[in-house]
């Protein structure tokens, strides 16, 4: 008789995490789940403010699946991609920071130039029509 460790419940077989459809896991089943010591867990919840664990009454960290789904994510920039703590924490920060090159206005900020053709036209539309008068 063989005796086989239980791998997470959970796991696709080309290694993809399927999250349950849970409010609250442990950080154990966190930890199984994705394949990670707890310890590891605790420390990323330092290095990324994206991991951040409601704590129960008793204290038990208990992470919501938005967490679970930043600890997939935070492992496969580390352990996949190859960033270093730091670098995985500067492209999270870059993914969620709003898109650069939208301005907030719907039109471009006007120039000097802009003002003084506007006053100019305008200017040239008061004659004409003082004129008709």
């Amino acid at each position: 008789m063989t005796i086989r460790k239980k791998g997470p419940k959970k796991a696709a077989r080309n290694g993809e995490i399927i999250i349950p459809d849970k409010l609250y896991f442990r950080i154990g089943e966190v930890a199984e789940l994705c394949r990670l010591p707890a310890y590891v867990l605790r420390f990323w919840e330092t290095e990324f403010p994206q991991l951040k664990p409601v704590k129960s009454s008793t204290g038990q960290r208990m992470y919501r699946k938005r967490d679970v789904e930043s600890v997939v994510r935070i492992k496969k920039l580390l352990y996949g991609d190859g960033f270093t703590i730091a670098g995985a924490r500067a492209h999270l920060r870059e993914e969620t920071r709003p898109e650069r090159g939208q301005s907030a206005l719907p039109f471009p900020a006007s120039t000097a130039t802009n003002v003084a053709y506007l006053r100019n036209e305008l200017q040239q539309i008061l004659h004409i029509l003082s004129a008709r008068h």
